[in-house]
């Protein structure tokens, strides 16, 4: 199902309080124009958050950041490519959740202009499908380095379909997280 509110399409995905959002854009051949954020058409849609940073990233093709969370600290994300085109996932970690484990994607680009919300509760990541990529994302609290968790991008148990063909490049970080199963924390 899917809400036009202001200029934004909030489109619902099968996972509770994840939605894919839609911006309008208004174009003519000088370029174009479109709001990304209106506090009050996203609490109309239902989604009430207090963004405090702004984050952005520039990655080249077959980038993989993720999956990602803050374990004592979760964030909720806004979420969009700027420039180029990714997948973005985000996979539920609410222990008491219907759809623990079952993850959610989608391509964002800066053609399209669409977004992600993820809410807190959940790992998120991303790999770069263009040449290259800036991403941008809001965050409902402040990043805490001391704070961070991670799964394993490719878990067979939660069976993502990552679109890439080729190898991925990931940080060490990245390399290293665990498994679902073996994560120890309580959203």
């Amino acid at each position: 199902m899917s809400i036009q509110i202001g200029n934004f399409n909030f489109i619902e995905t099968k996972i509770k309080d994840v939605y894919i959002i839609e911006p309008k854009k208004y174009g003519d051949n000088r370029g174009y124009f479109m709001e990304t954020y209106k506090e009050s058409d996203f609490k109309k849609a239902g989604l009430d958050y207090n963004f405090v940073q702004d984050n952005q990233s520039k990655s080249k093709k077959g980038v993989l950041r993720g999956l990602h969370f803050q374990k004592k600290y979760p964030q909720a994300k806004l979420v969009r490519c700027l420039e180029g085109e990714v997948f973005d996932v985000c996979v539920d970690l609410r222990k008491n959740s219907p759809t623990y484990g079952k993850w959610e994607g989608v391509i964002l680009s800066g053609e399209l202009g669409n977004q992600f919300m993820i809410p807190r509760g959940f790992a998120h990541g991303f790999v770069v499908l263009s040449e290259t990529a800036t991403f941008a994302y809001k965050c409902d609290e402040f990043y805490h380095p001391e704070d961070e968790g991670g799964i394993m991008w490719n878990d067979s148990e939660i069976g993502i379909l990552w679109p890439y063909e080729g190898e991925v490049l990931l940080s060490k970080k990245d390399e290293v997280h665990p498994k679902l199963k073996d994560l120890k924390i309580n959203f």
